[in-house]
C-alpha cells in the first residue's frame, strides 16, 4: 500500500474516532491518539489556548507518557509567554496572508532557522522526557487559534520532516472539524436538558438522574433525597405586575435554589415546569438535605417578589417504606410539598417523620382518584408526564 493510501486511512480513522466520541473528553483523547498513530509518534497531546488566562492548557496526553503526564490532566498548563509562536509567529503568518501550518522542533534546538531561544521550552521538554523531536500543528476553529496538536517521537527515532509537518496540518484541520462537531452536539444535549429561563436542569434531566439514583439505591443502598418546591405567589405577580416580572421571580428563585443546592455535593437543581422546582441529592444524609431545604425556605421568604415557597422532602433514609421506583419517591416528595402548601408551612415538610401513620406517606400511597368536579383536588404527579 502506498504512502498516500496509508495517510488517507489514518485521516479517516482519526475522523471516525472523533465522530464516535460522546463527550469532549473522549473527543480530545481520540484526537490526540489518532494524530499520534497517523504520524507514527510515540506520544501525542491536545492543548487549548485559554486567552483569558494567558495559558496553554493540556487536555489529553496519549502514548508513552512521562511520570508527570496524566492522560486527562486537571492542572497541566503553561504560560503562553513560554510559547511565543502562539501569539506571535502564528498571527504574523496569518497577517502576511499565510495559513497556519505545522512546524518541527528537535531536542537539538529550534528547527527552520528561527531566532535562538524561540521555542526553548519545547526543546527543554523534549530533552527532559527523552524525546527526540516533535511536530506542532495549530488548531484553528471559527477562524481563530483554538489550540494545538502535538506529536513527538522517542530519541533515536527518525526526525519529522516537512512532509510530516504538512500532514500534521491536515490532521489539525480534521481535529478542528471534530471539535466543532462535538461542541455542537454537547450544546444540543445541554439545551435538551436545561430550562431556558433559569438555566437550571429541566424535567428530562431530573427523570434521567433519578432513574440512575434509584438504581444505585437498590443496588448499593445509596441515600437518595428529593426536595420538591412550589413557588408561592407567582400567579399574583403575573396578574398584577406582568409576566416579565414573574419571569424575574422565577429566575431569582432559581438562583437561590442553585446556591442552596451547592451546599449538597453533587446535587441537581432543576425547574420541573411552571412554578415547580426540585433538588435531587444522592449520598448526603437526609438531615443534611432537610437542613438545606430549610435554608431554601428561609431565603425564598426574603425575596422581594412572591410569597416564599412550599417545600416537601422525601428521602430513602427516612421511614417511608421501600422505594423501588423513581415514581414513588417523586410522589412522596410531592405529597410533602402538597402538605406544606396546605398548612402554609414556612419550613419544609418531610415525609415519614410523623410516625407509623405519617399523613404524607398515606397521601402518597393512596390509589389515584379522579379529580373532583370542582377541580379542587390536586392529582399527585407520577414519575413521567
Amino acid at each position: 500500500m502506498g504512502g498516500d493510501d496509508v495517510r488517507l486511512r489514518a485521516v479517516v480513522a482519526l475522523a471516525q474516532g472523533m465522530a464516535a466520541a460522546h463527550t469532549s473528553r473522549e473527543s480530545w483523547g481520540a484526537a490526540a491518539d489518532g494524530a499520534c498513530r497517523a504520524l507514527s509518534g510515540s506520544f501525542g497531546a491536545l492543548s487549548v489556548w485559554e486567552r483569558g488566562r494567558g495559558r496553554l492548557r493540556v487536555l489529553a496526553n496519549v502514548g508513552e507518557r512521562a511520570a508527570d503526564e496524566e492522560e486527562f490532566p486537571d492542572g497541566e498548563a503553561y504560560p503562553v509567554h513560554q510559547f511565543p509562536e502562539i501569539t506571535e509567529f502564528l498571527h504574523e503568518r496569518w497577517v502576511g496572508g499565510g495559513g497556519p501550518s505545522a512546524w518541527v522542533e528537535t531536542a537539538e534546538g529550534p528547527a527552520g532557522g528561527r531566532r535562538a531561544g524561540y521555542c526553548h521550552q519545547r526543546v527543554a521538554a523534549l530533552r527532559r522526557r527523552g524525546r527526540g523531536c516533535c511536530v506542532v500543528a495549530p488548531i484553528v476553529l471559527h477562524g481563530r487559534a483554538w489550540g494545538e496538536l502535538y506529536v513527538a517521537r522517542a530519541a533515536g527515532a527518525p526526525v519529522f520532516d516537512r512532509a510530516d509537518a504538512d500532514f500534521a496540518t491536515v490532521l489539525a484541520s480534521v481535529v478542528a472539524a471534530g471539535i466543532a462537531q462535538t461542541e455542537r452536539l454537547e450544546e444540543a444535549r445541554r439545551l435538551a436538558f436545561t430550562d431556558a429561563l433559569t438555566g437550571l436542569a429541566n424535567r428530562r434531566a431530573v427523570d434521567m438522574r433519578l432513574d440512575e439514583a434509584i438504581e444505585r439505591h437498590r443496588a448499593r443502598g445509596a441515600v437518595v433525597s428529593l426536595v420538591v418546591c412550589d413557588l408561592n405567589g407567582l400567579k399574583y405577580v403575573n396578574d398584577t405586575q406582568g409576566h416579565a416580572v414573574g419571569d424575574r421571580l422565577l429566575e431569582r428563585f432559581g438562583s437561590v435554589l442553585s446556591l442552596c443546592g451547592a451546599m449538597l455535593p453533587g446535587a441537581l437543581a432543576a425547574r420541573l415546569g411552571g412554578d415547580e422546582f426540585c433538588l435531587l441529592a444522592v449520598g448526603p444524609p437526609a438531615d443534611d438535605v432537610v437542613q438545606v431545604a430549610d435554608e431554601l425556605c428561609r431565603r425564598a421568604a426574603e425575596l422581594e417578589l412572591g410569597e416564599g415557597v412550599a417545600c416537601g422532602v422525601a428521602s430513602t433514609e427516612d421511614p417511608i417504606g421501600a422505594v423501588r421506583s423513581p415514581r414513588r419517591l417523586f410522589r412522596l416528595a410531592d405529597a410533602a410539598q402538597y402538605q406544606a402548601k396546605a398548612v402554609r408551612s414556612p419550613k419544609p415538610v418531610v415525609a415519614g417523620r410523623e410516625g407509623p401513620d405519617d399523613p404524607v406517606v398515606r397521601l402518597a400511597d393512596r390509589p389515584p382518584a379522579a379529580p373532583s368536579p370542582t377541580g379542587e383536588r390536586r392529582r399527585l404527579r407520577g414519575h413521567r408526564p
